[in-house]
């Protein structure tokens, strides 16, 4: 397996979007610098995205955010309606004498 590293800062990938636009390309970069000239291009059209000068169907760095967020909040609520469901049908069971009293539930 590949080595794992922790993201570059957001400056220092800002420094090498506007090496990019001051006529650098992201191959003498990735030479002179340790991430990958394929990083570099990434950084670059995203910075594009961010700015509104690329509409390319891809997610500016807000929309990708926002988007985390609601997919960790919809796991969340899923997680949450199970178990009400699941209390719920058990105090429906509890109600209507099909568990006997003495019952853990466990």
């Amino acid at each position: 397996m590949g080595k794992v590293r922790p993201p570059y800062p957001e400056e220092f990938r800002r420094q090498m979007v506007e090496l990019v636009r001051a006529g650098k390309t992201p191959e003498e970069l990735s030479r002179e610098f340790e991430p990958t000239a394929q990083s570099i291009h990434t950084w670059v059209k995203q910075y594009e995205r961010d700015s509104g000068e690329r509409r390319d169907g891809g997610l500016t760095t807000t929309e990708s955010d926002e988007l985390r967020r609601l997919r960790r909040e919809n796991r969340q609520l899923k997680i949450e309606r199970d178990i009400l469901s699941k209390a719920a049908a058990w105090g429906f069971a509890r109600e209507t004498g099909t568990i006997p009293d003495g019952s853990s539930g466990s």
